[in-house]
């Protein structure tokens, strides 16, 4: 399900009554450019949708939500279908059908989909893919926004640029660190990689850093009487006590 974001991104910012030069200017991109996503000419890439969201003050999951779908390919170009199956699939407040993700298409082969959150407004859960040499950047730039990062490889091979850091990540590594950091992905690849993001803490949060969610000092120890008291030990032990 294909979204049309340029539009959902015009509409928010003609509410606020920022004219396009101004937003242009404060998230580095040229008017031109600006107006070419915003009538779906062209598709931003990682870094700038970020910042045209941070600076809109608008969540991805409220821009996900609200922006209108795409027109359908035409009647005479070839549709896939359903694999063993005839009935259609209905989604609901619990299950997301993978055919009733909303996506956006992104500059350079990377694209998003929107995972099922219900109502929840903790995080932005998202399937991201990056097609052979897709980049969160096309110009190389380092990207900061606000919120947790977490995520994990499903396949392929993905770069992590992290401040001064390079990361190789494979399938079932995984990542988490402050959004607020510079950092950059690239598929420096010829296969997709994909896996599965969250942001948390896009929203009002009354932590702001991992170390206010314990990370840093996970704190006495308990007892362990669950799996869910295993998962916060194992969280406590620095990385090379995990075996």
């Amino acid at each position: 399900m294909q979204l049309d974001v340029g539009s959902e991104l015009r509409r928010v910012r003609e509410s606020q009554k920022l004219s396009l030069r101004t937003v242009a200017s404060a998230v580095g991109v040229s008017a031109s450019l600006l107006s070419q996503v915003e009538t779906g000419k062209t598709q931003p890439s990682v870094s700038t949708l970020y910042a045209l969201v941070n600076y809109l003050g608008v969540s991805l999951d409220a821009l996900l939500r609200n922006a209108p779908v795409e027109p359908p390919v035409a009647a005479d170009q070839p549709v896939v279908a359903m694999a063993e199956s005839t009935e259609p699939r209905l989604s609901d407040a619990v299950v997301q059908r993978r055919e009733h993700n909303p996506a956006i298409e992104m500059e350079n082969g990377v694209k998003w989909e929107r995972l099922a959150i219900g109502e929840s407004t903790i995080a932005d859960a998202l399937m991201v893919t990056y097609g052979p040499a897709g980049s969160s950047s096309v110009e190389g730039k380092m990207m900061r926004h606000a919120g947790l990062e977490y995520g994990v490889i499903l396949e392929g091979r993905l770069t992590l640029h992290l401040d001064f850091d390079t990361y190789e990540l494979e399938p079932g590594d995984s990542l988490c660190f402050d959004s607020n950091r510079p950092h950059r992905y690239d598929n420096r690849t010829d296969q997709p990689a994909r896996g599965v993001w969250f942001v948390i803490g896009r929203r009002e949060a009354p932590y702001q850093s991992l170390e206010d969610l314990g990370h840093e000092h996970p704190g006495e120890a308990r007892p362990i009487g669950s799996a869910v008291d295993v998962l916060e030990a194992m969280r406590a032990l620095p990385p090379t006590d995990r075996g």
